[in-house]
């Protein structure tokens, strides 16, 4: 599917208006450190950015979640809801829905999807990830389903996202240098930290910080460790 707006920019809420219509004008090399998959290979799968307007002032937050330790692919990592598309699947966005729904319980009811933004290439898992922007208009509770897929679960205010003082820049292990963000218990990395990154410049919550804050994953963990109590 085309990346791009999925509904009229007007119909959702002010603060969500300028990530529509941002989907369209935003590159892959804007979104992440991914490669391009190699021709005729990458699993099609999506993962749902779902923002809401928090309580009690109505700042947004984003739903994030924790991968179990014990996964073959990407285990003990922050992410946002997703998987692979499976052939009941009617696209990117159905399988969105579906996966937080199974990981999280968001129900699908409850969400607007409202834009498609470019597909990304995970090489670990040989993934090619369309990140499907929702808007959670009656947010419900979440937990985790699945033990032995998701450890944690938690909404995420975009001011602690975007706070200078939660912002760093991590070091993988092939050297790719990715947005990171350090917050009690959770170090948001590679793949999932530049999509957060991208929303949000997109959003127009992006603060002046020190990019020569740089740390490998297990420094940066550390960091997240000692930042408060844990999610």
């Amino acid at each position: 599917m085309t990346p791009g707006p999925l509904v009229d920019p007007g119909t959702v809420p002010a603060w969500l208006a300028p990530l529509v219509v941002g989907s369209s004008e935003l590159s892959a090399a804007e979104l992440s450190r991914g490669s391009v998959p190699p021709v005729g290979t990458g699993r099609p799968a999506a993962v749902l950015v779902l923002l809401a307007a928090g309580e009690p002032d109505g700042e947004p937050d984003m739903l994030l979640l924790r991968r179990s330790d014990g996964l073959t692919a990407h285990s003990g990592q922050v992410a946002f809801p997703g998987g692979a598309l499976e052939d009941c699947d009617d696209g990117p966005v159905a399988a969105a829905l579906r996966e937080a729904d199974e990981e999280v319980g968001v129900q699908a009811a409850d969400v607007r999807p409202v834009a498609l933004l470019p597909e990304l290439y995970v090489p670990p898992s040989d993934f090619v990830v369309t990140p499907v922007l929702a808007h959670w208009r009656r947010p419900g509770p979440v937990q985790p389903v699945d033990f032995g897929e998701t450890a944690a679960v938690a909404r995420v205010p975009v001011g602690a996202l975007a706070d200078p003082a939660n912002r760093v820049l991590v070091r993988g292990s092939t050297g790719w240098v990715f947005p990171a963000f350090v917050l009690p218990g959770m170090l948001v990395w590679g793949f999932t930290g530049g999509l957060v990154d991208a929303v949000l410049v997109m959003g127009g919550w992006e603060r002046p910080w020190d990019a020569d804050r740089v740390h490998d994953v297990g420094a940066a963990w550390e960091l997240a460790q000692g930042t408060g109590v844990s999610w």
